[in-house]
């Protein structure tokens, strides 16, 4: 996540040093992210979901204290799930479960429910005398 987000910043410095380069004036380039910016507007306000999966997804990935390689219990009344965290994307939070199969769980659900983060005694005997 952080390396996509370093190369989509590094693209849009580059875009704007051509912008420099070519002499694309300032009138024309206003318009032009005026109507992107527009059109982007209304996409997300259309699919207000995907953004607060994407919102979520940054959360978990730098604010929570569930890591990629947690063991982590999700306490859900009708289905509870268990496994191993494989990967935190912009939508999804990746699980592998006992039966190894790849759970796939929307980034805004795993922020609304209550997450255990399982360790093993040794870990917590370990973070315990730190």
């Amino acid at each position: 996540l952080t390396v996509k987000s370093v190369n989509f910043f590094m693209a849009v410095i580059g875009i704007i040093i051509l912008i420099g380069i070519w002499g694309v004036k300032q009138g024309e380039l206003l318009f032009f992210i005026t109507s992107l910016l527009t059109v982007f507007g209304i996409a997300v306000f259309a699919q207000w979901s995907i953004l607060s999966n994407i919102t979520s997804g940054i959360i978990l990935f730098f604010n929570h204290p569930l890591k990629i390689g947690d063991t982590i219990k999700l306490v859900d009344k009708e289905q509870p799930v268990e496994g191993v965290v494989q990967d935190i994307s912009y939508f999804f939070l990746h699980l592998k479960t006992v039966n190894n199969e790849i759970m796939t769980i929307p980034n805004s659900v795993v922020i609304q429910k209550v997450i255990i983060i399982i360790t093993d005694e040794k870990n917590k005997l370990e973070n315990f005398e730190k």
